[in-house]
Formats: C-alpha cells, structure tokens, sequence
C-alpha cells in the first residue's frame, strides 16, 4: 500500500442515502456487507456496479461489543428502503486504489486502523463515530479506487 494521505473536506449539505441497515461486527462484517449489497441490489432491481455512487456507512461503533450499525445503499428511493442522513460538516478524506479486487477488505481495514490509532491521535480532531466509503464511476474498471470519509469535528 503507498503512503496514506488524508485531506480535510468540507461537505456543506446533508447527504440523504436510500438503502439497507443492520447491526454488524468487526468479525461478520466481511460477510455482511457483500450480503447486504446483494439485498439491496435486489430491492433496486439494479446489478452490482448499476448503482453509481454507492454507500457503504458504518456508524455508531461499540469498542467493546465491537459492534456498529450498517448501512449499504445509494439514492434510488424506495418504499422498502430506509433513508440515511450523513450529516453536513466536516470530514478527513482518503482515497485507496487496490492493485487486486479481492484485497479491498484487507486495504479499507488498514486504512481505518490507521486513521484512528495513528492519524487522529497526531491531528486535532475527534472523530464522529462515523465512517464511510463513496463508490463512483472510479471504483470501476481496471484501475479501481474509491474514497473513504471520517467524520470530525475540530481542527
């Protein structure tokens, strides 16, 4: 992996995300979000990579269950879906660009591990307890990458 660079980014409007939630675990999650993605694309009537941008919101993390609420979705509104407000205000961006498909879990891992136990505790900022991932017309193809936010406050 190159070196990590976090950038501060202002976002000025509320975000509402359509899509699907439920409870997850540092140990399901890598289950739980294909699993999760599949529903949704099925509630849309869309095909994976058919959903440009899509979310992936993680939030509301217990360090001691390990456990946080996940969102999947995108801005298809739906009668089935529920609706996600990612809050206006300020974030730390990064964008992760994986030489392989399969090594995207094991990449945004990394990246939230160093964000939180190196980046933040060198910055001033306090993180929200939410994060999230932003996929776009970037995420694919050959070359693939996507962003990842962290909400702040501070600086």
């Amino acid at each position: 992996m190159s070196q990590l660079v976090f950038t501060v980014l202002e976002i000025n409007e509320d975000i509402e995300v359509y899509g699907l939630r439920q409870k997850s675990n540092d140990k399901t999650q890598s289950k739980d979000i294909p699993s999760l993605s599949e529903k949704y694309y099925a509630v849309v009537e869309k095909g994976r990579g058919e959903v440009i941008p899509f979310f992936v919101v993680s939030k509301d993390y217990d360090e001691n269950t390990r456990d946080f609420s996940l969102f999947i979705g995108g801005f298809h509104a739906n009668e089935n879906l529920k609706t996600l407000t990612i809050p206006k205000g300020l974030f730390i961006k990064t964008t992760i660009k994986p030489k392989m498909g399969f090594l995207w879990g094991l990449l945004i891992g990394k990246v939230k591990r160093t964000f939180y136990t190196d980046w933040l505790l060198k910055s001033d900022y306090t993180a929200l307890n939410m994060e999230y991932e932003y996929h776009t017309e970037a995420s694919m193809g050959k070359n693939p990458q996507i962003d990842i936010l962290f909400a702040v406050r501070g600086g």
